[in-house]
């Protein structure tokens, strides 16, 4: 695992500011991520105004494959820093160490002498399938990725993925661990690219990317590099942020378990899907909640008496310029140095990183850019109520108390992001028992030019890759395998995929 570096993929545009001191840009950052932060709400089980039409896991699989290719190891909000000198100390390259680790040769504590991953103890949970916790050293998991364990969402995620490399040493008897590993990063990196991608990014920009069908490394317009492929602040710091707005108050985990994703303040002890310690008891997932693994209710709420609704597939939240309220208050343990507002956080991190304004990047882009008044602050709901908007972006900064006006024409790019993806809508269809579409925000040409661009740059860059030793591989169960397959398999329910 080499040390990457980070980068900007827009070298010449100024660093935006907020303010005519440091003070004033702090004070009016707190102001936005305030204004950016729903009171709040309490986990539901039934429809949602707003739920997109992509399934709940797809917000945690981003989350898995963002400690996949970056590791961001500045902690401090206090200074300025500078980019170009910052060191990934995570490879910026689809390859899963956040799952091997370093492999079994430095870290055989991970691996049985077979080369099969080991697992905790035995999770339990009323409805939900059968599985195991990660294994553990007094509480803290035993992984390639402490960060897999933040929540009980990506813990299992985790613990899935190891099973698939299981299976798949199962399936193919005489394989070495290389060989193994490589089929599982294939399988990852094909779903990555044709399936998770699609989810977020609208599709003319993916279309843009390709030829004759396929993606093409030529069709690149904004990320490029010399030697390899640098992690770029305006993807990492902005632009991949997007699954913060994806999150819901909390998830119904299994037939027991509806639980908020962080206590609440001043409850520090409130059963939550707090991570980093032994999974609790009844807490192993119902998949079928959180992926299309098989046809579940997606409508009414439970409290009509329909039992199907109990058991329901949950959605990610829209992505738009609103993050829930369990995200404004983080627990210490979550974000040990202040401020406490993930949305504020966020904001600090773009502003000391130097990014561009949104504005700007889209102009970089040739792209017209949103006007101040489109840029609207607050939930992307099919029909607002009251309290669901906020504003455009100058009002409701002024409405929390900063001055509004340090944001004319000069959004911070991750909020452009957000605003830009609000705007930028498409009826997706909904694979529960009742079918139909949804109306789903997607990464508009900036937010998805970047995403999507770092993405395929990546994996174009990293020669052990897909699709850079066979473009046309596919999986031997079809070109159609999509996460709820990867899912599947590694539950033990999906086809075998024998490759001898």
């Amino acid at each position: 695992m080499f040390e990457g570096r980070f980068g900007r993929m827009f070298r010449n545009l100024a660093p935006a500011t907020f303010g005519a001191n440091d003070q004033d840009n702090r004070r009016n950052l707190k102001a936005l991520g305030a204004a950016m932060s729903a009171d709040i709400d309490e986990p539901k089980d039934g429809l949602d105004a707003e739920e997109s039409g992509i399934p709940a896991l797809y917000t945690y699989f981003g989350q898995f494959v963002d400690h996949d290719i970056t590791f961001d190891p500045v902690s401090t909000l206090r200074k300025s820093l500078d980019p170009d000198g910052l060191v990934d100390f995570r490879t910026p390259s689809f390859n899963l160490d956040n799952v091997y680790g370093r492999g079994p040769a430095d870290q055989p504590y991970m691996y049985t002498k077979e080369g099969r991953f080991r697992h905790g103890d035995a999770m339990t949970g009323a409805g939900g399938q059968p599985g195991h916790d990660l294994p553990r050293f007094a509480g803290r998991a035993i992984i390639g990725d402490p960060r897999n364990d933040e929540n009980s969402l990506v813990s299992q995620l985790q613990g899935l993925m190891l099973n698939v490399h299981n299976r798949m040493v199962d399936d193919n008897p005489g394989l070495g661990f290389e060989a193994v590993q490589q089929l599982v990063r294939f399988h990852y990196q094909y779903v990555v690219v044709n399936d998770f991608l699609s989810r977020i990014v609208s599709q003319p920009i993916l279309d843009a990317l390709k030829t004759d069908g396929r993606f093409d490394q030529k069709r690149l317009r904004y990320f490029h590099w010399r030697n390899l492929p640098f992690m770029p602040v305006e993807f990492s710091v902005a632009a991949y942020r997007l699954g913060h707005s994806m999150v819901r108050p909390g998830y119904r985990l299994n037939d027991d378990k509806l639980l908020p994703i962080f206590p609440r303040a001043g409850k520090p002890h409130e059963e939550a899907l707090t991570g980093f310690q032994t999974m609790k008891p009844g807490r192993a997932l119902d998949w079928g909640r959180f992926i299309d693994i098989d046809k579940r209710a997606g409508g009414s709420d439970p409290e009509t008496g329909d039992p199907a609704n109990v058991r329901r597939l949950q959605f990610a939240y829209r992505i738009d310029t609103s993050l829930v309220g369990f995200l404004h208050d983080l627990p210490k343990a979550v974000a040990g140095d202040p401020p406490a507002s993930l949305g504020e956080r966020n904001l600090l991190r773009g502003w000391l990183l130097g990014l561009p304004s949104g504005q700007s990047v889209a102009r970089a882009m040739a792209i017209e850019p949103l006007a101040d008044a489109d840029i609207i602050i607050g939930k992307a709901v099919d029909a607002p109520e009251d309290g669901d908007v906020v504003g455009p972006i100058i009002d409701a900064v002024t409405a929390k108390g900063g001055d509004g006006k340090a944001f004319a024409d000069n959004c911070p790019l991750w909020t452009y992001v957000l605003a830009e993806a609000a705007t930028n809508k498409t009826n997706m269809a909904i694979p529960t028992t009742g079918g139909g579409t949804r109306s789903t925000p997607q990464l508009g040409p900036v937010g998805g030019h970047i995403v999507a661009e770092v993405f395929l740059g990546l994996l174009f860059g990293d020669g052990m890759s897909y699709l850079s030793l066979d473009p046309l591989w596919k999986p031997v169960s079809g070109a159609g395998f999509r996460l709820k397959d990867l899912v599947s398999y590694g539950l033990g329910m999906g086809p075998s995929l024998h490759y001898r």
